[in-house]
């Protein structure tokens, strides 16, 4: 079972940056739909960013031209790299990783798709 761990979080002023990162057991997880999820207090969780096995990526409008979802498969880690950062942007961020079916447009921003999931990084940002 691949199991993942995220690191990276803090907290930054509006306008910073932050880079998660999401570690993967699997050697194989370049075959996962790898996504990021956030969820903020007492809202729904959320779709980021997705990746899909041939690379493809997807970006919630709320984030899109701030961050950018990447891996490196030699170190077999994920990453969301997050620029431009906004007190909205204040939420738990969770890397999750299903089969490449999750992918699909009708799955790939939705949390109930990933069966997987780290235990969560809090990025916060001030105003």
């Amino acid at each position: 079972q691949v199991q993942l761990v995220e690191s990276g979080g803090g907290s930054v002023q509006a306008g910073g940056s932050l880079r998660l990162s999401c570690a993967v057991s699997e050697y194989s997880y370049s075959t996962y739909c790898m996504a990021w999820f956030r969820q903020a207090p007492g809202k729904d969780r959320e779709g980021v960013a997705v990746m899909s096995p041939g690379g493809a990526k997807y970006y919630a409008d709320s984030v899109k031209g701030r961050f950018t979802i990447s891996q490196d498969n030699a170190k077999n880690t994920l990453y969301l790299q997050m620029n431009s950062l906004k007190p909205e942007d204040t939420a738990m961020y969770y890397c999750a990783a299903d089969r490449p079916t999750s992918c699909s447009s009708s799955r790939r921003m939705e949390p109930w798709a990933y069966i997987r999931w780290g235990q969560g990084t809090q990025v916060t940002v001030s105003s």
